[in-house]
């Protein structure tokens, strides 16, 4: 039997040269970064910078000087004219952002869980989300040229159709009144935005273990139970994001607001949106005021979203243990 040398030499393998893709990412990123510097975060400074001067008027937007908190205080004065039109437009920004949120969750909440309710078996799902999530993708200035129309005064169809019904005597001018300014607001921004909120719970939902709906199921649990022990507490991130994301564009609200009431009656549904607005581009131009404005809707923001984070955190919650500790 031939033996097998021992000595034999090792066979060397060939070396593989690794390539780096590393700098590709940041060369897909830069855009992002770039415009965000310019776009974004430049402004923010910009405006932050802005409302610590006495820049008022076009000729001081570059040429003005440092004047310290002298207009926070003039919004903080409760006094003033402007301190007066500030804080109301807050006031009514809040009214209307919760008339259209508390419905919009609760809307969301509910058709959320009977879209993912096996036990439900819902037909023509795909085509009632569309329908629902629809008035997300039109503009909003479409949607306000369509209920200024409806709702028109003297001939609207609205105003002709409840006096043929005998429910008006004369025309009414809803965005004279009120409460119906209000509530036409609040019920666009409601209609507008369920529908989005609605599929970011459908997903939230979706994320969840199936084994603990089937365990629920095989524990005769009914769908009322399974959503307020399983669901909702386990779809607490997807809340909190929901309720900052509304948080966010109910105070910054403005184009529908603008589009039909321009703030009336009375300045009843002006929002500090539009406050910001009419300081920086109407005239005097106090650019002073609107950066400072601003700055004071950033902070309320914040601390609200603080807030709204210490109210949602899992305080059940435990720290995972280090192994074999």
């Amino acid at each position: 039997m031939q033996k097998v040398s021992t000595n034999a030499m090792p066979v060397k393998k060939a070396k593989r040269k690794s390539i780096s893709y590393d700098k590709y990412g940041y060369l897909f990123v830069a855009p992002f970064v770039i415009v965000f510097l310019v776009f974004q975060l430049y402004p923010i400074f910009f405006t932050f910078r802005t409302s610590l001067t006495d820049a008022a008027g076009w000729d001081k937007v570059l040429n003005n000087r440092i004047i310290g908190f002298d207009n926070f205080a003039k919004l903080f004065a409760f006094d003033t004219e402007v301190s007066k039109f500030f804080w109301q437009s807050l006031g009514n920004t809040v009214i209307m952002w919760l008339f259209n949120f508390v419905p919009q969750i609760s809307m969301a909440l509910i058709l959320a869980s009977w879209f993912t309710d096996s036990r439900m078996r819902l037909r023509f799902q795909g085509g009632f989300k569309v329908l629902i999530f629809m008035p997300n993708i039109i503009t909003a200035a479409t949607i306000g040229i369509l209920f200024m129309a409806l709702m028109g005064y003297p001939v609207g169809p609205i105003n002709v159709l409840l006096q043929q019904l005998g429910m008006l005597n004369s025309p009414f001018e809803f965005m004279r009144n009120v409460a119906m300014a209000r509530g036409t607001v609040s019920f666009i921004q409601w209609w507008m935005w369920y529908g989005n909120t609605m599929i970011i719970m459908i997903a939230g939902i979706m994320g969840i273990n199936p084994a603990l709906f089937e365990a629920a199921l095989v524990d005769g649990c009914s769908s009322r139970q399974t959503f307020w022990k399983i669901t909702l507490p386990l779809i607490k991130p997807i809340l909190l994001y929901n309720l900052v994301t509304s948080l966010v564009g109910g105070l910054t609200m403005f184009d529908i607001p603008h589009l039909m009431t321009q703030g009336n009656p009375n300045y009843t549904t002006n929002t500090v949106a539009r406050f910001i607005y009419q300081q920086g581009f109407e005239a005097p131009n106090n650019f002073n005021m609107a950066s400072a404005a601003s700055v004071v809707l950033f902070g309320i923001i914040v601390i609200c979203s603080l807030i709204l984070s210490a109210l949602m955190k899992d305080r059940n919650a435990k720290p995972a243990k280090g192994v074999g500790k």
